[in-house]
């Protein structure tokens, strides 16, 4: 198994190979590295090398925390290496933000990760990463999936107008009173 490569970078468009020894090694690597790579007279990467009955691929990291933080991505059940990789363009620190704050829009942004799998991403990682904030899963009413549809057709953040409907009591509210009041105290957070 492969577990780290030194050699000289060799970027085409989205693809790095690494030169050593007369090898030439493809690598799967985030956006960031990737650029900093086509920099670079010689670049050093943690190796995951990743083994299905049809392929080996190998995915590059710049330091063992983005490689465990990887590892832990595609221990999730339907996130694959390819996921994980996309999930990481958006950095280490803001991924572990994310999952200590519950926050599924940061994932659902990702292409490939919809909001049931940003959902398990935060369940099975918190407990690995620390969380902050818990993941409310309650489904919403009607009515609040109305408001929420509304006010993001508006260009407010579906999570911000999730977080300030839970906190309005809209019971007997018309449709169009409850869409005031829920812009009202989104402009209140700004």
């Amino acid at each position: 198994m492969i577990a780290y490569l030194t050699g000289k970078p060799l970027v085409h468009s989205d693809e790095l190979i690494i030169l050593t020894g007369g090898v030439g090694y493809g690598v799967k690597v985030t956006n960031q590295v990737l650029s900093q790579a086509s920099n670079q007279p010689e670049i050093s990467l943690y190796i995951y090398t990743h083994v299905k009955e049809d392929a080996l691929d190998l995915f590059g990291f710049s330091s063992l925390n983005e490689k465990s933080l990887f590892k832990l991505l595609i221990s999730v059940s339907g996130v694959g290496p390819a996921t994980a990789i996309a999930i990481l363009n958006k950095g280490a620190n803001q991924i572990t933000q994310a999952i200590q704050a519950a926050d599924v829009s940061f994932f659902t942004s990702v292409k490939r990760v919809g909001k049931k799998a940003g959902q398990k991403i935060i369940i099975e990682l918190k407990s690995k990463l620390g969380g902050i904030k818990d993941l409310d899963l309650t489904p919403l009413n009607q009515m609040e999936s109305d408001i929420v549809e509304a006010l993001t057709s508006l260009g407010f953040p579906e999570d911000q107008a999730n977080q300030v409907i839970k906190g309005l009591d809209l019971n007997d509210v018309p449709l169009a009173k409850a869409v005031q009041m829920t812009i009202k105290e989104l402009g209140k957070n700004k």
